[in-house]
């Protein structure tokens, strides 16, 4: 059901807000992330998504009959769910890009601020986008599905590879036509340096960011369209998973590898919500959202618990 644009403007609006005591306010000075404060906003993140999918139940948010209230409120979460589990790659790559770079660390938080800000505004463009593709050729769908079932069998196969910042185009034409400073100054993207206006390296790692994000959301974005087309549901539920993303990289950059097996469960996520999206045209018949948040539930469950039970033993002459 296409909600009006009151309520799209009104969720922006708060989002807005909210990013801009983020920044302002509460984060106003550069400092490292510590643990605890991490776990206090990724917890704060959470349950202002878990506030937003009752209101969708209540009928506080959109003009929801009140028959469509709870298919909203599940597939919210389905969607929340996936968006949640496949940005365990995204926090990956985040960790790698800031050591490859030396990202002091009082910075890490204010390029994820500006690298999730970006984040909003592609990914609007994708699910507006997707949509309209679908909506004006119904065989896209059956293009999604089969890419992600092609993308999950490509990362259940893939065998730890190795991320060169140095080999992305989008750094490589920046280092060759962008002039850049030596060094990191302060926590500016731009500074001026001997006289001249200069870019800074932590524009080069937000660039790098943002690219990166959006390889990401090429995969994330169609898994959402398997669980529903409700533009309203895509975009909400892919703007709380990685507005919580941010504190959530810092609670879990450090135990990343704790989860060894997590990489196996997002492939199999992947797969099963491109054969669903493949299937249900040709069945003519949808799977209830239920069956599939449970589904994509036991899949993520399956992979934290079998990567606690039974870590990968260190492969021959490598310390762990």
């Amino acid at each position: 059901m296409e909600q009006g644009w009151a309520w799209w403007i009104g969720f922006n609006a708060a989002v807005l807000v909210m990013l801009a005591l983020d920044l302002g306010v509460i984060h106003r000075k550069s400092h490292e992330v510590k643990f605890k404060e991490a776990m206090f906003w990724s917890v704060v993140w959470t349950l202002a998504a878990g506030v937003f999918d009752l209101g969708l139940w209540l009928g506080w948010f959109g003009t929801y009959p009140p028959e469509a209230r709870g298919r909203a409120a599940l597939e919210f979460l389905t969607g929340y769910l996936i968006e949640r589990s496949l940005s365990f790659d995204n926090l990956f790559v985040f960790a790698v890009i800031f050591t490859y770079f030396a990202v002091p660390r009082i910075y890490h938080h204010r390029v994820l601020f500006w690298g999730i800000l970006g984040a909003l505004i592609f990914r609007a463009a994708f699910i507006f986008g997707g949509l309209e593709l679908i909506n004006r050729f119904e065989w896209m769908i059956f293009v999604f599905g089969a890419f992600l079932i092609f993308t999950g069998v490509k990362l259940g196969l893939a065998k730890d590879q190795e991320i060169q910042p140095e080999k992305n185009p989008i750094v490589r034409l920046m280092r060759r036509f962008v002039p850049l400073s030596p060094g990191y100054v302060g926590g500016k993207f731009l500074a001026r340096v001997d006289g001249r206006r200069l870019a800074t390296p932590l524009l080069l790692v937000l660039v790098f960011l943002e690219t990166t994000d959006i390889v990401f959301a090429l995969d994330s974005i169609p898994a959402v369209f398997g669980i529903t087309r409700d533009a309203f549901i895509v975009f909400t539920s892919n703007i709380f998973a990685i507005l919580g993303l941010r504190a959530l990289y810092f609670v879990l950059a450090a135990f990343m590898k704790m989860f060894a097996y997590l990489s196996y469960g997002l492939a199999v996520l992947l797969v099963f919500i491109g054969a669903k999206m493949l299937a249900e045209p040709l069945l003519h018949q949808k799977m209830p959202v239920g069956v599939s948040l449970g589904i994509v539930a036991v899949i993520l469950a399956v992979a934290v618990v079998a990567s606690i039970l039974k870590p990968p033993r260190p492969r021959a002459g490598v310390t762990p």
